[in-house]
């Protein structure tokens, strides 16, 4: 081959490169163009005020296409296909308890993103923030409003496999203390004072007493629920195959995810109801795949997010193991019960 087609080669590779490049540029503009407006047949919803402390409210992250996608929008809790009020504050993760909240965001950098948490009042103005190591998956703040928690990936990037790690945090919002690991916690399996360099904590759920937490910790290729304690320091495993905790509104049960022997590999969990007192379980009547941390309506009812033409939907089960799923509200992730 000549020098001369050589170099017509390679101004040819070059030619061919730029012209991917501009399509893909072309064609994220127009994605992100399409984001900014509001589809057809879509929940509609207007700029407005959303506080932490109106009694009867459900607040999460707006999921619908339009200009206030990613927005903490609120609406009734007892008509969750309402017109939805919009916030200006985004969140890729929320949660909200007597008057605070926790939102988990991206902070858009040239070459990589970063995340943080910010600890919001009662009108979503900000307390504090913390830096987040990596991708945020989980939020809770205690009944109390006392503690916030989160969890973030920081290795990996799915909780179906096995090769992720995580952080979970914990930060007195009071003092501003930050736990920034659970990995600093004395571990006591079975009994015994435990450690081992890959456990990891996610999905952590407080009690009322602010003291009380649980979570769930992963070592050996297994997880299971444990009971931490603000106090002294410690985790106490309780229970297996646990994963991302929810503690009900009178400390007695927790909600979960289970992994199920024979589902598929990405897809392995069923919703349970774990007992405290006598760690018996109970399915629940939801026969997809649930890979959330659900939260309690009340009582009785359990809400959790699954895919959605918009990203993500909510839908409720009853918490006895009775009854059958349904569609809450479309287009909503990260909910939150106020009052």
């Amino acid at each position: 081959m000549t020098a001369r087609n050589r170099i017509l080669i390679l101004v040819a590779a070059v030619l061919a490169l730029a012209a991917v490049a501009v399509t893909s540029v072309l064609h994220a503009s127009a994605r992100a163009e399409r984001r900014d407006q509001a589809q057809a047949g879509g929940p509609r919803v207007t700029p407005g005020e959303v506080t932490l402390t109106t009694p009867g409210r459900l607040i999460f992250r707006n999921m619908a296409w339009g200009p206030h996608r990613d927005e903490l929008t609120t609406v009734p809790a007892a008509d969750p296909a309402a017109p939805r009020t919009s916030s200006s504050v985004k969140c890729l993760r929320f949660y909200a308890a007597a008057g605070t909240g926790v939102c988990l965001q991206a902070v858009h950098g040239p070459i990589s993103d970063t995340y943080r948490a910010l600890i919001l009042d009662a009108h979503l103005k900000e307390r504090d923030r913390y830096a987040v190591p990596g991708i945020p998956s989980r939020a809770r703040v205690s009944p109390t409003g006392h503690f916030a928690a989160w969890t973030a990936f920081v290795g990996g990037d799915s909780y179906a496999g096995t090769n992720f790690s995580t952080r979970a945090a914990i930060v007195d919002v009071r003092t501003g203390r930050l736990t920034p690991t659970l990995e600093t916690f004395r571990i006591i399996k079975d009994g015994r004072p435990y450690t081992s360099p890959d456990v990891n904590f996610w999905g952590v759920t407080f009690a009322s007493d602010d003291r009380t937490f649980y979570a769930t910790l992963a070592t050996k290729g297994k997880t299971y629920l444990v009971r931490g304690d603000l106090t002294t320091n410690t985790l106490t495993t309780l229970h297996p195959n646990v994963e991302c905790p929810s503690l009900s509104p009178d400390g007695t049960r927790i909600a979960y995810k289970k992994r199920v022997p024979g589902l598929p590999k990405d897809a392995p969990w069923r919703l349970y109801v774990l007992d405290l007192r006598t760690m018996r379980e109970t399915a629940l009547a939801e026969p997809r795949s649930v890979d959330d941390q659900a939260v309690w309506k009340d009582a009785q009812t359990i809400v959790y997010a699954l895919p959605g033409d918009y990203g993500a939907d909510l839908y409720t089960v009853p918490s006895n193991g009775t009854g059958h799923a349904r569609r809450l509200t479309t287009a909503a992730v990260s909910p939150a019960y106020i009052g």
